[in-house]
């Protein structure tokens, strides 16, 4: 059976002696949020995750979403849990007080979402989902639509979805066809069919509110034309069923108790949110939540992942260690002396602890982009977010695969069958690299729109302080193995950008075919920036002899960003490499010459 311990002590490392997140609380509004509070939220969610969310997760996969005559059930024990969640307050948790929200910051809601993704990632959908419709109606609603939905989203009594993809089109939503009619009320009839739509149908909440992209009738071609719509499953007003129905549910690779639905809107009354034709913008604000959301997933079920291939690697007797037997009184060693089957921990760890403080940091930036009184600290602030979205979501989802393909392998056989469940977590964490825009699509975003965005003014939000960091550290002797190593890869990366930039003004495809590489080698060098600071901090509490943790906490920390500076972090050197080898070995060969 897989274990499930939220690593509250590597959550609170992070958040205070890292991030110093206490500050927050100077910012208005955020006057409670103190570390002592933080500490008690994160520890009773704890509570939750691994009480009420973990022991239904490989059940709920097991059994899945079941569908009859347009109702979709989820699976046992599904709704009791949900119950429990709301009735705790866990879908209030960041949501803003003027509509019965908790008004806590958002990094203690990202701390938040990494547990219940660790601990049920099918089941963290649901208000997952929510919580993107919540914040688009929160900046894009009127007060009316916000007095109406607002509170209840809040609450978890109602649900929300994101309605964007139709059978004919994904990303390029400029082609969808679902239309917008005007009626004389100020409503409009929306028609159209929605596909994989998360949490479209379920029996957990009482109504289920869908934001939905549609097309007016004097709507512009292509994006420019797009707007965006509520659409209650049940009129508020009355509590008629609105003319939307299930018309089927996915059968899965994984996420199997996630009812992902086909939606079919026929003349079904909705609201226009925001402005007729903008819905982009709108819809950017879903997507950006969802998206640094799903970068959570990643991490979620890498951090699970790795605990299983941990305890396994511990327990698993397997031969005799290289260098001489280390348990003579047993019959072999626990497989967890081997370098090969230590590397693929040592990877899974390294990630997961670097993974958070990534994570944790933009979730900081968000709260200063929210709420800090300077005008120039919120842009900045809101530019870094916007810069590590897409490095977030797609290095987090593409290490969270890798980190449980590593516990299947450290598993061996055990590995490849239900009983000790790490392959559903292989299974579960190979949607996140795909939906709320794929992997190659976040490399695309970050080369075509961020890195150039108003002169490399989002670059600089990172650059500037990895710089200064470099600056400032690089003649401490005790640094040195994490300082120098960070600079070199971080000049590869500067020298990249330049690359890429120069390269993808004459032709596109140059920026295309070095994206994926970039993203992966930025995010690398992020890692690495967030590795030497904490290597910093560790050994500056070995250096005061502090009591606060045990010395072997410290020197885990300092072990293993050494690994990630000598086994990790070098592939920025590959990735330089095929960065500068530019476009022509991808763009060269014909349709034809594919099949020849």
């Amino acid at each position: 059976m897989p274990i499930y311990k939220a690593p509250l002590e590597n959550m609170k490392f992070v958040l205070h002696d890292l991030l110093n997140v206490g500050q927050l609380s100077e910012l208005e509004g955020y006057g409670d949020a103190t570390p002592d509070m933080i500490d008690n939220i994160l520890e009773e969610g704890a509570k939750v995750c691994e009480g009420v969310l973990f022991p239904i997760n490989q059940s709920g996969d097991e059994e899945g979403c079941t569908f009859d005559n347009g109702t979709v059930r989820t699976p046992k024990g599904f709704d009791e849990a949900y119950k429990t969640f709301t009735e705790g307050g866990w879908t209030a948790l960041s949501a803003e007080p003027e509509y019965g929200g908790m008004g806590l910051p958002h990094v203690v809601g990202t701390a938040f979402s990494e547990m219940s993704c660790s601990a049920n990632m099918s089941f963290a959908m649901y208000p997952g989902l929510t919580e993107g419709a919540y914040r688009a109606l929160l900046l894009h609603g009127t007060d009316e639509l916000k007095q109406t939905y607002l509170p209840n989203l809040i609450t978890g009594q109602w649900s929300g979805t994101m309605c964007l993809t139709e059978p004919h089109c994904g990303t390029d939503l400029g082609l969808i066809r679902t239309k917008a009619i005007p009626t004389d009320n100020g409503a409009y009839k929306i028609t159209g069919t929605k596909i994989f739509i998360s949490a479209g149908e379920h029996n957990l909440t009482e109504n289920i509110i869908h934001l939905v992209l549609a097309k007016l009738p004097d709507a512009p071609e292509g994006a420019k034309g797009i707007s965006l719509f509520i659409v209650p499953k049940f009129l508020v007003d009355s509590g008629a069923a609105n003319h939307v129905s299930c018309g089927s549910i996915e059968h899965k690779m994984g996420i199997k108790a996630s009812a992902t639905c086909v939606m079919n809107f026929e003349d079904s009354i909705g609201w226009l949110v925001g402005e007729p034709h903008k819905g982009l913008k709108a819809m950017f604000t879903m997507m950006n939540a969802a998206r640094l959301g799903v970068g959570m997933q990643g991490l979620g079920i890498g951090e699970v992942a790795w605990q299983n291939g941990l305890a396994y690697a511990k327990d698993r007797l397997q031969m005799r260690a290289l260098d001489g037997a280390k348990a003579p009184d047993k019959p072999a060693d626990p497989i967890i002396v081997h370098p090969d089957v230590r590397k693929m921990l040592l990877t899974s760890k390294a990630f997961c602890e670097g993974a958070r403080a990534l994570s944790y940091w933009v979730g900081m930036h968000l709260d200063i982009a929210e709420k800090h009184p300077d005008p120039q600290t919120r842009q900045n602030a809101d530019d870094l977010v916007a810069l590590l979205t897409p490095i977030v979501k797609a290095y987090q989802t593409d290490m969270g695969f890798e980190v449980a393909n590593l516990a299947v392998q450290i598993h061996g056989g055990h590995g490849y069958i239900r009983e000790y469940g790490v392959e559903q977590y292989a299974r579960d964490a190979r949607i996140a690299m795909i939906y709320e825009g794929t992997n190659g699509i976040q490399a695309l975003d970050l080369v075509g729109r961020k890195m150039g965005q108003n002169y490399g003014r989002l670059l600089r939000q990172f650059f500037h302080p990895v710089l200064e960091f470099i600056e400032a550290n690089q003649d401490d002797e005790k640094l040195q193995g994490y300082i120098f190593p960070l600079a070199k890869s971080f000049a590869k990366l500067q020298q990249a950008a330049v690359q890429i930039a120069l390269k993808g003004l004459k032709d596109p495809n140059e920026a295309g075919a070095a994206s994926t590489d970039f993203l992966r080698m930025f995010a690398l060098v992020a890692m690495g920036y967030m590795w030497a600071q904490m290597a910093k901090i560790a050994q500056q509490k070995l250096d005061e002899n502090a009591s606060d943790r045990p010395r072997e906490f410290y020197e885990s920390k300092l072990k293993t960003a050494t690994f990630f500076m000598e086994r990790m972090l070098p592939e920025t050197e590959s990735r330089f490499r095929m960065i500068m080898a530019g476009a022509d070995s991808l763009m060269s060969i014909t349709e034809d010459e594919f099949a020849a």
